[in-house]
């Protein structure tokens, strides 16, 4: 894994008409965004790429699901990433039972507000301003 990457967020999601969009919104907001299908795609994102400020984490997945993510992230090297990277949990139905909240700090009923979901990634992330400066939750 490479060094943190204080305006790169993880979207785990496997709607594609979600991901892109969630994508694109946070592209344009002036994050830098990964995405991954799955949690077993995503697990393999957070190996490859500069530690994300945010995971947005979906829970009903094929393959591997947001609580499975979790918990192999947990058990794997890699699971003191879990105590230094936000994961907020997206999801059309309630918070998972099989998940142990103190994993996540927060939770996004779908759909998506725009708004709390842009302040939610501010609250964790940096962005760049036009002239490459970051710049905490301000919008540009």
């Amino acid at each position: 894994m490479e060094e943190s990457g204080a305006d790169l967020v993880l979207i785990v999601e496997d709607t594609d008409e979600i991901r892109s969009l969630l994508k694109e919104l946070l592209e344009k907001e002036g994050y830098e965004v990964v995405t991954a299908e799955n949690g077993e795609v995503g697990l393999k994102m957070i190996k490859s790429v500069a530690r994300p400020c945010l995971i947005l984490l979906d829970v009903m997945m094929p393959i591997m699901n947001g609580p499975e993510f979790l918990h192999a992230l947990e058990k794997s090297p890699l699971h003191h990433l879990l105590a230094t990277i936000p994961v907020v949990i997206t999801s059309a139905g309630t918070f998972p039972s099989d998940l142990e909240p103190e994993l996540t700090q927060g939770f996004l009923k779908k759909p998506l507000n725009i708004e709390v979901l842009l302040q939610t990634v501010a609250r964790y992330c940096r962005k760049k301003s036009h002239n490459d400066s970051f710049v905490r939750g301000e919008r540009r």
